[in-house]
């Protein structure tokens, strides 16, 4: 679903794409805007779990438009559910383009994390502060 409007939320990351993050078409390779949204996201999953976390999972990212090189890449993570250590995070990409202030969302997914704890396995979530 297209919308032109980005989450009512603080972006988790801001960033320029550059030329040495495109592919040969002169778009900027998906993997490096996924790679920014698990950034992103990490980010968020270890703010909420006070801790270690892993991604376990990414489901249903779509890639809407390209982002081209100058473009700024916002990121945005909201936390959508939670278990005993795992953590959902519905995470969008929207784009700026360099000579103008349009925003279009260019993809979004569904990571899930999991807190670990000191040993590498999965812990329980601390209580919400």
């Amino acid at each position: 679903m297209q919308t032109d409007i980005p989450p009512d939320a603080d972006p988790a990351i801001r960033t320029i794409a550059m030329s040495s993050d495109t592919n040969p078409a002169g778009d900027i390779f998906g993997g490096w805007l996924l790679s920014q949204m698990d950034l992103a996201a990490g980010s968020v999953a270890a703010r909420y779990a006070r801790g270690r976390c892993v991604t376990v999972a990414i489901d249903k990212i779509v890639f809407v438009e390209p982002v081209k090189v100058g473009d700024e890449v916002t990121v945005y993570a909201l936390l959508v559910e939670t278990g005993r250590s795992s953590m959902k995070f519905e995470v969008s990409a929207w784009r700026r383009m360099c000579d103008g202030e349009d925003v279009r969302k260019v993809t979004g997914a569904l990571f899930t994390f999991v807190a670990l704890g000191s040993d590498g396995r999965p812990r329980p979530l601390l209580p919400a502060k």
